[in-house]
């Protein structure tokens, strides 16, 4: 697409992301908890291009052997780099970040295989387009991401771009391995890698028969007064279940906060997590953790009170339990358990 198209349509739309849950953009829309949607299927399993990958915002037709990768969202650079196809270009994520500037997973990865770190440009709201052009991609892939109809447009006349399946930040690890494992023509290889995470975390449940029975919920905050909950088919709820620990059935109860897959259920519900043996969380930042825990209805959780508590002040830590992907279960797990272990041994105090 010629530059002065993209640029006159970049200044000419307003464009908007999907909300993002208290910085970490992962938050998947509001879908059933059972059942979950299958991956959309390229129309072509056996690798040989040219593929069709349908998404919500339109079709990405991919005619050949992608060699120059974008990716958009959270969780596309690390399954493409377990692909053996590391980005030209990713969505930065500063939040998350080391000292290197890049997601430390991410950083160790293409390092340590001797390649290229990818270019990073701003995504969400300010997406930047004029990078992305430069970058020359053969595909865009975005299929957990909060990409807007109005970006998708743009991103597609640029180069073939993947999207989501169904509800901006709704697509499940498994399929988003499918859906760029198809798109970088290795669907064989994408299968390979689901059964690998899932023997990871197997072995990580075997290790950890203590952890059979216990229940948990995770919860989020935006501030004094606020306490949402996310449902157990979010991501992060995700990572936790697969290490053998149980959400708490309440958590089921409560009303879906649309376009996300959590549920606001205010402070002046806190009790109803009573039943919760671990409370799973993390805080914007050292001033809002104090602020939260001296509230009294907050402190008066069971699980609050006698220090069943899981909540990492390494934001790099918090992005990666956030995410299911090649490159973060590997880097997670050995971190997680001793938290995990520490809460779980409070329950006997």
């Amino acid at each position: 697409m010629p530059f002065t198209l993209t640029h006159a349509r970049r200044h000419a739309l307003t464009l908007s992301a999907a909300a993002v849950v208290l910085a970490l953009g992962a938050c998947s829309a509001a879908k059933e908890t059972g059942e979950e949607p299958a991956a959309a299927p390229a129309k072509s399993g056996t690798g040989v291009f040219p593929v069709t990958i349908d998404s919500t915002l339109g079709q990405a037709k991919i005619t050949e052997q992608p060699e120059r990768v974008v990716t958009l969202g959270q969780g596309s650079t690390e399954t493409a780099i377990a692909l053996g196809h590391t980005p030209v270009g990713i969505e930065s994520y500063p939040w998350g970040s080391d000292k290197t500037g890049y997601l430390p997973w991410i950083h160790e990865a293409v390092t340590k295989a001797g390649g290229t770190l990818p270019k990073q440009f701003t995504g969400a709201d300010n997406l930047d387009f004029d990078t992305i052009v430069e970058l020359d991609p053969d595909v865009i892939l975005a299929p957990w991401s909060g990409v807007t109809q109005e970006q998708y447009d743009i991103l597609s006349d640029i180069a073939p771009t993947v999207a989501y399946p169904d509800l901006p930040w709704s697509t499940d690890w498994d399929q988003q391995i499918d859906i760029i494992s198809r798109a970088l023509g290795k669907p064989d290889e994408g299968r390979k890698l689901i059964e690998q995470i899932k023997q990871r975390f197997a072995d990580a449940v075997a290790s950890r028969p203590q952890y059979k029975d216990v229940t948990f919920s995770y919860t989020y905050t935006s501030g004094p007064g606020t306490l949402g909950v996310f449902k157990p088919g979010e991501q992060r709820v995700a990572m936790v279940s697969s290490l053998g620990l149980t959400v708490d059935p309440v958590v089921n109860t409560f009303e879906e906060t649309k376009g996300t897959d959590s549920s606001l259920i205010g402070l002046e519900n806190a009790q109803k997590l009573a039943g919760s043996d671990l409370i799973f969380t993390f805080y914007s930042d050292e001033k809002t953790r104090k602020e939260i825990e001296a509230q009294k209805l907050y402190g008066a959780i069971p699980a609050i009170k006698r220090g069943s508590v899981v909540a990492s002040d390494d934001t790099s830590f918090v992005t990666g339990s956030s995410l299911v992907n090649p490159l973060t279960v590997p880097w997670v797990i050995d971190r997680y358990l001793p938290l995990i272990d520490k809460a779980v041994a409070a329950l006997d105090k």
